[in-house]
């Protein structure tokens, strides 16, 4: 298989990279095997939440710490950088104006969706919530949308000063809003637009090709370092730490998959189906989900043995896997 189609980067110039679409190349699929696995990994991560017997390690931290289930939503938004720049720059096609706009609903859009979910999760349990994951993605695109005209080196720049701002604030006034919220609540979608706005410049760096972006990866996971030595390290405080942590970790990850898919056939397979339409498959989990969580039988979900964890989540995760290949099949891509 030959190398990912890669356009040129930004930092030339303060114009995304072209699509491959754009330059007549094939897709990259690299990038839906690892948005699938994700996809997976959140569904599984969901569920594994409320039960008692799964091991913490397998959930997230509860403050002050860092597990795998911690790592996958950051991951979630670096593959969303991943595809920022050459989406705005497909669209940049019809003209400025209408790439705009269009960025603006598509992220205005998700969060109106997660209100929507976090209203009948608020009806479904009676514990109010107000914030939840798709409001923290629709909050950080739309802030990106801000800088991703800028040239790689300043949104590189840009994210961190974003970072650190956010960090001196958080230690400042806002810790305690922040540790009653999700997801950081409103204040921590700045933290989440850092990282996004990050993904997007290290995103450039990876269509230079494999040798600069293995220098990022090892950039970035020095920083990482670096920064676990001086702020703690927190999914629930979106702090600096967790985020370049969790930046280290998925841009890793991904040079791993980018470089394997060179070893496999291009053809979409059973990852890349989960892939195609993550916002689908989201919330469909979330109802299939309801079906497990919802009774207020203890043995049944809570108390759960792990041979009945293992059943319900093997049982979850097949028929979303039934819907990922049907839409696939019927050549079903919906999206924002």
């Amino acid at each position: 298989m030959q190398p990912a189609a890669r356009g040129e980067p930004i930092g030339a110039s303060a114009q995304p990279p072209p699509t491959p679409r754009q330059v007549g190349l094939p897709r990259n699929l690299a990038i839906d095997r690892y948005r699938g696995s994700l996809v997976i990994l959140m569904v599984g991560g969901d569920y594994l939440s409320g039960v008692q017997v799964v091991p913490a390690f397998l959930k997230h931290a509860p403050d002050i710490g860092f597990t795998i289930a911690d790592a996958v939503a950051p991951a979630f938004v670096f593959v969303i950088g991943l595809n920022y720049s050459p989406s705005f720059a497909r669209r940049m096609r019809r003209g400025l104006t209408h790439a705009y706009v269009h960025v603006m609903l598509r992220y205005l859009a998700l969060i109106g969706i997660g209100a929507i979910i976090a209203g009948g999760t608020t009806i479904a349990t009676g514990a109010p919530t107000d914030w939840g994951v798709l409001q923290a993605l629709g909050g950080a695109g739309l802030i990106c949308l801000a800088f991703i005209r800028l040239p790689t080196w300043a949104r590189f720049i840009a994210g961190l000063l974003m970072l650190a701002g956010y960090q001196l604030v958080l230690d400042t006034s806002m810790l305690p809003f922040v540790l009653t919220s999700v997801q950081g609540g409103l204040f921590g979608v700045v933290s989440w637009a850092a990282l996004l706005v990050l993904s997007t410049a290290v995103a450039d760096v990876w269509r230079l090709g494999v040798r600069p972006y293995a220098i990022c990866c090892a950039a970035l996971a020095v920083a990482a370092v670096i920064a676990a030595m001086i702020v703690p390290v927190s999914k629930h405080r979106v702090s600096l730490s967790y985020v370049l942590i969790s930046l280290a970790i998925a841009a890793v990850v991904f040079l791993a998959v980018d470089v394997a898919a060179r070893a496999v056939a291009n053809r979409a397979g059973f990852l890349c189906w989960w892939g195609e339409n993550p916002l689908v498959l989201y919330l469909l989990h979330l109802v299939v989900l309801a079906i497990v969580v919802v009774p207020d039988v203890a043995w049944w979900y809570v108390e759960a043995p792990i041979w009945l964890a293992a059943l319900q989540l093997a049982g979850i995760l097949g028929v979303l896997s039934l819907a990922a290949w049907w839409m696939h099949r019927l050549r079903v891509a919906i999206r924002l």
